[in-house]
């Protein structure tokens, strides 16, 4: 009887407060209203731009931030403190159902495509309109950290969060995107997700042929996760310029500026341009005792020789932005007595200026084509992975992060990422932007990678406070 007594009550409450809230006069709803400065129901005029309340306001859990950090990186194909979570594995679906979830429980409505991009949208009260997006990446390369990508994923669903608890109500709708394989680690594709949104059928076509290490197709790894099913054609994952009006990415600095500076913030107005080359030789191999050095055409020592040149063809640009590295060089038979047969030398060179890494990528041809013939070995294989331009960040963008920046008091500078993110294919598709927080010692892809709770709450509540700006834009 005490219990039918309660649900009446219960029932006679909200039946109350509904009708009120149907007049506009539910007490509740009109002291939050004139507290946060935000209709908490659909009003006749929208406010044009946040108001100063807003910044009071802005209140980011940097402790479940913190906490969601670590529970995700337990994730992982290595043990802690290092994090390894490839594309497609066990720890990467677990990873996504991870995000999902909490995309949910924030109140977004998620959906995925057929590669695995997942989305998490806050639809504004014009929905019609294009959406302002924000997100970026938790695949790990091994033995990494855990901050990478992850704070501009988690740290996006908080900054939702915050402006949900502020009372803000969107113009356009915001969208969190997880991207799909931002490391190239798996498949050898660098972005994967990222360029397949912005439209490269060249890619869509290859990954039908893709295969890893273990002779793994990407189509067959993609279906044992949940994607790619036999009727999706991955070309539906392409999205039309002008899908989002814009694109914001939080991430670490990846480097030591911000922290030398002593600086809360940093905006970057530049994405240099990167290219992946892979290069194989082939020579005769034999005993180590038995051939004698005037005899020989060693594989080995032909990638060593181009290593070396790639670092002269970067130092010899004239430009500190020209960077180069030669991050795998594999030997076949791999026997400490026995003379390299075969070489592959993969190397990553990247640049501000396009035509200046372009001229660099052609010098290191000429070399290995020198190196072949001197050593008596075959170049049996250059091969260009991917050569992309550089991206610009778009002004009104910059603009708004500045503004966000200044509004909230926090330290900034403008910068250049030479790092390359999941932002330089955003570009293609919508108006791109990018927040740099800092990192200790600049660390990044070691397990040393760390973020402190101050500098991630910085970044979400600039990102908060740029997405509400960009929404009513």
């Amino acid at each position: 009887m005490m219990s039918l007594r309660f649900f009446l009550l219960l029932l006679f409450q909200f039946s109350v407060s509904g009708i009120l809230a149907i007049n506009n006069e539910d007490p509740t709803a009109k002291t939050m209203e004139d507290f946060s400065g935000y209709p908490f129901h659909e009003p006749t005029d929208y406010p044009s731009a946040p108001p100063n309340s807003l910044l009071s306001l802005l209140r980011v859990d940097t402790t479940t931030l913190q906490n969601q950090i670590d529970e995700l990186s337990t994730l992982s194909d290595t043990p802690a403190p290092s994090v390894t979570r490839i594309l497609y594995t066990e720890k990467d679906v677990l990873a996504r159902r991870y995000i999902k979830n909490l995309m949910g429980l924030s109140g977004l409505s998620v959906r995925e495509d057929a590669v695995g991009n997942i989305f998490g949208r806050w639809d504004g009260y014009e929905p019609d309109l294009a959406p302002v997006a924000t997100g970026s990446h938790i695949d790990a390369i091994p033995y990494s950290g855990k901050y990478d990508g992850v704070v501009g994923v988690l740290g996006a669903i908080e900054a939702i969060n915050v402006l949900k608890r502020s009372g803000f109500k969107p113009k356009r709708s915001l969208e969190v995107v997880l991207f799909t394989s931002e490391e190239p680690t798996r498949f050898g594709i660098s972005c994967l997700g990222s360029r397949l949104l912005a439209g490269s059928e060249a890619l869509a076509e290859a990954l039908k042929t893709t295969f890893d290490g273990q002779n793994i197709s990407f189509l067959e790894a993609a279906r044992s996760a949940g994607y790619a099913k036999e009727q999706d054609d991955i070309s539906s994952v392409f999205l039309k310029e002008g899908s989002y009006s814009a694109f914001v990415e939080l991430h670490i600095e990846q480097g030591p500026i911000l922290e030398a500076e002593g600086l809360s913030i940093g905006i970057v107005t530049a994405i240099a341009a990167p290219a992946s080359l892979k290069v194989d030789f082939e020579g005769n191999g034999g005993h180590a005792g038995a051939v004698l050095m005037p005899n020989r055409n060693d594989a080995g020592l032909a990638a060593a020789e181009l290593a070396l040149a790639v670092e002269k063809h970067v130092l010899g640009s004239g430009s500190i932005d020209t960077v180069g590295t030669v991050g795998i060089l594999e030997l076949h038979p791999g026997a400490i007595n026995s003379i390299p047969s075969k070489s592959h030398v993969e190397i990553d060179t990247r640049d501000i200026d396009e035509k200046r890494r372009n001229d660099v990528i052609e010098k290191i041809h000429q070399s290995a084509t020198t190196i072949a013939s001197k050593r008596g070995v075959r170049l049996s294989e250059f091969k260009i992975v991917n050569q992309d331009p550089p991206a610009l960040s778009d002004k009104s963008v910059i603009e708004a992060m500045e503004a966000a920046s200044k509004e909230l008091n926090l330290t900034h500078k403008l910068m250049i990422s030479r790092a390359y993110h999941d932002s330089l294919f955003m570009a293609r598709v919508s108006p791109m932007g990018m927040l740099f927080i800092p990192c200790y010692k600049g660390y990044s892809h070691k397990p040393e990678e760390y973020a402190s709770s101050h500098d991630m709450g910085n970044g979400v509540k600039v990102l908060a406070m740029t997405l509400a700006k960009l929404s009513l834009n």
